[in-house]
């Protein structure tokens, strides 16, 4: 079973970019219950998911994915704070730690082991998408409104609805993170 601890080891880093301790246990909480309730047992498993069944993800884990969001969406805040001479709205960096490393925790429920070596699509998961899934169970463990904004908004369930600004934010970092493989795919990304 994977426990609280497992998940602080996991994410370390960007755990310590949160620095309100309620959301920090909280963000950490959310993890190991939808762990639970993805029937996944261990780190190890962790690593091993995909973080999408959308699109070859070459290798790319659903741990390595959501280490990359939640690094590059707080790269883009600080590249704003530190580049901007008015930076015209505040980035609050709790929440979009916070955010980045739950944008994706629905997808525990939303992905499953198919029996032959691979991953499928669980029937939770076809019953609601991660976005939906992911803020349910955030909200059970206490996690704010805020914060519950970023995990629905930051997919297409979002699209024309009003965010908090850390959500456009984590938005861009997903899609970044997502987009190059579709396009590697499908044989339209340019490479060297």
């Amino acid at each position: 079973m994977i426990q609280a601890r497992d998940i602080e080891t996991l994410f370390q880093k960007q755990l310590d970019g949160i620095e309100d301790a309620s959301l920090r246990e909280k963000t950490v909480e959310t993890w190991v219950k939808g762990c639970a309730l993805g029937g996944w047992k261990s780190v190890e498993e962790l690593h091993q998911i995909p973080f999408t069944l959308l699109t070859d993800t070459c290798g790319v884990s659903f741990v390595d994915h959501t280490i990359a969001v939640t690094d590059g969406a707080v790269a883009l805040g600080r590249a704003q704070t530190e580049g901007y001479k008015k930076l015209p709205y505040k980035i609050n960096f709790d929440r979009l730690s916070a955010g980045g490393l739950l944008h994706d925790v629905g997808k525990l429920m939303e992905i499953e082991p198919d029996g032959k070596g691979g991953y499928r699509k669980s029937l939770a998961g076809k019953y609601a998408r991660h976005p939906i899934s992911g803020a349910i169970i955030a909200s059970e463990c206490g996690i704010t409104d805020d914060v519950l904004n970023m995990i629905i908004c930051h997919a297409k369930e979002g699209d024309g609805r009003p965010q908090v600004l850390e959500a456009v934010l984590v938005h861009q970092a997903d899609f970044a993170t997502f987009n190059p493989l579709v396009m590697k795919q499908k044989g339209t990304l340019i490479e060297d």
